[in-house]
Parts: C-alpha cells; structure tokens; sequence
C-alpha cells in the first residue's frame, strides 16, 4: 500500500531556516519529493511524506534522552527504531527545543574542523 502524500512545504521552513544556518547545510530533496536537510551531504532531516513530523538524525544516546524528556514532541515509530533518528511532531515544539535539537543533530554529521570553527566562533 503506497503511503499517502499530504504535506505542506511551509511546515519546514522553520527547520530550514535554522538548520541553513550550520556550516555544510544544505536544501535537498528526499522521499516523495520531500524536503529536507543535507549536512556534507549526509542526511540530516527532512519532512515525512504525510507532513505530521520530522525524522532528524541524533545519536542513539542523546535521542532517548529527548524521548525521556518531550514525550509530547518526540516519538519513535518503529521504523526507525534501529536507526540514529528522533521523530518530532510537526507543530508541538517551540524555537529553542528546534534549535537545540538541529545542533545536536548538526553537531553529529558535522566534519571536526566544522566543529572546531563553530565552537571558536
């Protein structure tokens, strides 16, 4: 059974436009033409094909932590379970848990001399 497309673009934009900001970001475009992430090419996040949330690359350590601690905007389905992947709902987060949780995830794809200029800076 194909999975349906419904998204609304405008539902990314706040996680583009902080995420554009880290050194090695770029726009792609993912599954059933979504949008999303790239960091030095390597995927970051992107908006699911039904538009109700966002898988983001985290480490398996820091994503249980923020499954613990924002049950209510942090899920896991089980596809993505044996992944390094935390899925956000779309819009039941505020700013500054994005911008958080995009450095962190930023943080671990980043190359080291990113992350030493982005420290020093």
């Amino acid at each position: 059974m194909a999975k349906p497309i419904n998204f609304n673009p405008a539902d990314f934009e706040p996680v583009k436009k902080i995420a554009l900001g880290f050194p090695g970001a770029e726009e792609a475009v993912s599954h059933y033409d979504t949008p999303s992430i790239k960091i030095n090419g390597k995927f970051m996040c992107r908006l699911v094909e039904g538009g109700d949330f966002i898988p983001i690359h985290l480490d398996f350590e820091l994503r249980d932590q923020y499954l613990e601690r924002y049950p209510g905007i942090f899920h896991l389905p089980d596809h993505y379970k044996n992944y390094k992947y935390i899925c956000m709902w779309v819009h039941r987060y505020n700013t500054s848990l994005l911008k958080d949780i995009l450095e962190l995830s930023w943080k671990g794809l980043a190359t080291k001399k990113q992350l030493k200029e982005w420290e020093g800076g």
